[in-house]
């Protein structure tokens, strides 16, 4: 057994190593002193500073933000309404319809969308990015909904209507209160994902139009330059906070049982 489990904790440790190795150094050569990744030569705050002056990084950022900040919005909305009409309502055809947009590849899903807003002579830029977002990212917030109301104590529903409350009433006293942990959470899902989303966002974004991923990618065909690496660390920290905000605001989001 002892055996067995030394195998099972290096094995561990070396998945993990793999997983989680590659992040650190990008983290730690953001501040090498250096224009280029292949030795240590010291710690500066440079590349920060430069980012922070890149018109271009700004103006993607800004971009990045714009996009993410509607689609979490509208998917949200729509997602809570997916979520709960799943729960409720236990049609087959409901779930198929609302994760299917996540259950197929994102290269599958970004030529779909592409051809969709062709056929429809749509303008390419944020508009259509932002819509391709929304689509993927409903049924997210949707899975993260339909767990929280699988956990809610309909009794407190029941007892609402009891008490003369109205259907429109009681979800929003009584339901949505409830539920908010939820939403919340799957909110900054989509929020996340949208921010993060590359495959999609470059079959939808059209000529001219940059957002944050996009303007890293164009960055690395060059060279990865420590500036890669400092937008790639923020944009790491910026992910890794609201995936803890999620996970405080709602515990089960993360929880595999």
């Amino acid at each position: 057994m002892r055996k067995r489990s030394a195998w099972l904790w290096t094995a561990a440790l070396l998945a993990y190593a793999f997983l989680y190795l590659p992040l650190v150094i990008v983290v730690v050569y953001s501040f090498n002193d250096s224009r280029l990744n292949a030795e240590w030569v010291g710690f500066t705050l440079d590349w920060y500073r430069k980012l922070f002056a890149n018109e271009e990084m700004l103006l993607a950022a800004g971009n990045s933000l714009l996009i993410g900040l509607v689609a979490s919005g509208v998917s949200t909305v729509l997602g809570t309404m997916a979520g709960i009409a799943m729960y409720r309502y236990r049609l087959r055809a409901l779930p198929i319809l609302v994760l299917t947009p996540i259950a197929i590849p994102e290269i599958l899903m970004g030529v779909a969308l592409l051809i969709f807003f062709v056929m429809l002579n749509f303008t390419l830029g944020l508009v259509s990015v932002a819509l391709a977002h929304i689509a993927f990212c409903i049924g997210f917030v949707a899975i993260v909904v339909r767990a929280r109301m699988a956990g809610m104590d309909e009794s407190l529903v029941e007892a609402a209507r009891d008490c003369g409350a109205t259907p429109l009433q009681a979800f929003v006293h009584v339901t949505l209160p409830l539920i908010m942990p939820g939403v919340i959470a799957g909110a900054l899902m989509a929020f996340t994902l949208s921010i993060d989303d590359f495959v999609i966002t470059f079959f939808t974004a059209g000529a001219g139009t940059v957002t944050l991923p996009l303007q890293i990618y164009s960055m690395i065909k060059i060279a990865v330059t420590p500036e890669v690496n400092a937008v790639s660390t923020l944009l790491m920290l910026l992910t890794l906070m609201l995936i803890v905000i999620a996970s405080k605001v709602s515990p089960s989001l993360l929880r595999s049982d």
